[in-house]
């Protein structure tokens, strides 16, 4: 993740997927393949994901297309091959990762693009993903807010029961301190219950960005794309686009 990395994805990333399960995005998952495929000219084999997380995506995705999956952080790596031991990983931040002499027919970066807190960091994700998409392939981003359909406070709350006999439930309540700025804060608290049946509470700040559409699609355009920006059925905005010269 961007900056200071949340809790989540470094000393309680095994918690991950107890939080968020793989089983809760098979909707997302195809209708995300769609928009790949859709947007691509030619087939879609290869897709590179930046910003993998716990591999919950790809644990779908790779059912359809050779996965790749890149994530910043080392722990979520860990997670992710657990559930996708036959995929390859590769350890790099979405803004800077350069994979020498490789490109892919599809570029996926999912909520993990909501941690890029600039325009500048975005555009820096927009350029990593055209220089690791082929002419004519597609790129797909997938933010969990766009500017325009933002309304805060607003608060999600979860959680499961692992098969291991450890438990969580979380609290998550976002704010936005300053409307005028790009970023808002997500606070969660975690009541984690441990195989013993010994409980602990541990408190997580997540500084998440907050873009217009117009951002989003300027930064694929520059990039080298033809952008789409399409409101997914979930209430949310997702942008593809079209590598030029293909």
């Amino acid at each position: 993740m961007m900056g200071d990395s949340p809790r989540l994805y470094a000393d309680l990333a095994s918690w991950f997927h107890l939080l968020t399960a793989p089983d809760e995005y098979i909707e997302e998952a195809a209708y995300n393949a769609e928009r790949i495929a859709e947007a691509a000219v030619g087939p879609v084999r290869t897709v590179l994901e930046l910003g993998s997380g716990g591999g919950n995506s790809a644990s779908h995705l790779k059912r359809r297309f050779e996965m790749t999956l890149s994530d910043v952080s080392p722990e979520m790596l860990a997670v992710s091959r657990r559930i996708n031991p036959e995929v390859e990983h590769v350890q790099g931040d979405m803004r800077s990762l350069r994979l020498a002499g490789r490109q892919f027919d599809g570029v996926f970066v999912h909520d993990a693009v909501s941690y890029l807190t600039s325009e500048g960091d975005v555009g820096a994700m927009a350029e990593t993903a055209a220089f690791h998409c082929r002419a004519g392939g597609a790129v797909l981003v997938v933010p969990d807010h766009v500017r325009e359909r933002f309304s805060p406070p607003y608060t999600e709350h979860g959680g499961a029961d692992g098969p291991d006999g450890r438990g969580l439930r979380y609290l998550m309540w976002a704010t936005d301190q300053d409307p005028e700025d790009s970023v808002y804060v997500a606070d969660f608290v975690y009541l984690l219950r441990e195989a013993d049946g010994s409980l602990r509470v541990e408190q997580d700040r997540h500084v998440l960005g907050l873009f217009p559409e117009a951002a989003w699609m300027g930064a694929l355009r520059d990039a080298g794309f033809e952008p789409t920006v399409h409101a997914d059925p979930w209430g949310t905005r997702v942008f593809s686009g079209t590598k030029r010269g293909g």
